[in-house]
């Protein structure tokens, strides 16, 4: 028998699982202090319970993390045989290692109280980098949103139908798209965007070369590398403050491609997101639920595809 918990940083999520299992979310108190302090309290029996807590770590990253702390903590202290986190998106996962001289590695920091805390496993979407993995010693299980996305990308629809830049492909066989290309927004992103290619009868990809001052953030392009074609798709792992995906598509149109659609699993939205790409001369963005966007970060060109399904099949596999 499982147990599902939700933490306060997406309920929503939280609630999709627990119907796909045919469960109710089990209940918890979180009570706020005045002075901003949190305390977790587990309000039914776990005794010899598999437990499952969905707490995304999106901003406000410290303040989710840390309720998360608290949650674990209240299953283990109550008698849970297991409790595993479903952390969609990973806060800190960017700091992976030592940038320059005498920093910190943030998370390792973070996932060394998760351990600490009692937690079995975890279950997690679309790292930054691969090498984040190596920071755990407890089992990890990384999800992806690439086959959503191959899935959204084969049924782009327009008003007629099919949209027309695909074509039929033979019975059992996924359709491709004509004259379009798959575009990393950056090196690092490369793996991802051959993943989702072979997904896509191998759809030709590009990426853009850009560099990044680690002091300022500042980001210049200095090339494309890869053949563009009138419709570019721009595959990202997250958007934050959505100043990557303004520049790729700038990019893009300055080299004759006609249609951009944007796709990024994690919906960080920071700062002036919302702002920066309502106004960037894109087609639409997907992205998924992994972290819940709130209404005053939601604009026309939205569409959210979640990643409920998926992890519903991964827990049904313990």
């Amino acid at each position: 028998m499982v147990k599902i918990f939700a933490g306060s940083a997406n309920k929503p999520l939280a609630e999709k699982i627990a119907h796909s299992l045919s469960l109710s979310i089990s209940p918890l108190e979180i009570h706020i202090f005045p002075d901003g302090e949190k305390r977790a309290r587990v309000l039914e029996s776990v005794l010899d319970e598999h437990c499952v807590v969905v707490q995304p770590t999106a901003p406000p990253v410290d303040a989710n993390y840390m309720e998360l702390f608290f949650i674990v903590d209240a299953l283990k202290r109550s008698g849970a045989k297991s409790v595993t986190v479903v952390i969609s998106y990973l806060g800190y996962q960017r700091q992976d290692h030592v940038f320059r001289e005498g920093e910190g590695v943030s998370l390792e920091v973070v996932v060394k109280t998760l351990e600490a805390a009692g937690v079995d496993k975890v279950i997690t979407f679309d790292l930054h980098t691969i090498r984040a993995l190596e920071v755990f010693k407890i089992p990890v299980v990384h999800l992806s949103a690439l086959p959503l996305f191959a899935e959204k990308i084969r049924r782009l629809i327009h008003p007629g139908g099919v949209h027309p830049r695909f074509a039929k492909a033979s019975p059992g066989e996924p359709a491709t798209l004509n004259d379009a290309v798959l575009v990393s927004p950056d090196m690092g992103g490369v793996r991802r965007i051959k993943i989702l290619s072979e997904m896509l009868n191998n759809l030709p990809y590009a990426a853009i070369v850009k560099n990044r001052d680690l002091a300022t953030g500042e980001i210049t392009v200095s090339e494309v590398q890869g053949e563009l074609a009138k419709t570019a798709i721009i595959v990202d792992d997250m958007i934050a403050s959505g100043s990557t995906i303004a520049e790729g598509v700038r990019v893009l149109q300055k080299r004759g491609v006609e249609q951009i659609f944007v796709f990024a699993t994690h919906a960080v939205f920071s700062a002036d997101a919302k702002k920066i790409l309502e106004q960037a001369p894109l087609e639409k963005i997907f992205v998924t639920d992994s972290i819940e966007v709130p209404e005053e970060k939601r604009f026309n060109k939205l569409e959210t595809l979640s990643v409920a399904g998926i992890i519903t099949k991964e827990l049904q596999k313990s």
